[in-house]
């Protein structure tokens, strides 16, 4: 498992792009908002069009952000 970032892009993920449509892709959010979303909105998330990097992303948010548990 990769350590995520502790700030990210919003548009470098496109299953949390979708997640934050409210938002700009430029913008940049913490990584606990990301999990935050994911974790949230999981059944929006589009699991066919999750690449490895974005689920690598999640794994790290779960393992850091979640303590390894995503309620979902």
């Amino acid at each position: 498992m990769k350590i995520p970032p502790l700030t990210l892009k919003i548009g470098d993920y496109p299953q949390l792009a979708l997640l934050a449509w409210s938002r700009r892709p430029d913008d940049v959010i913490t990584a606990e908002e990301a999990f935050g979303l994911y974790e949230s909105n999981w059944r929006f998330v589009d699991h066919k069009q999750l690449d490895d990097q974005e689920r690598e992303l999640i794994d790290g948010l779960t393992e850091t952000c979640g303590h390894g548990l995503m309620n979902v």
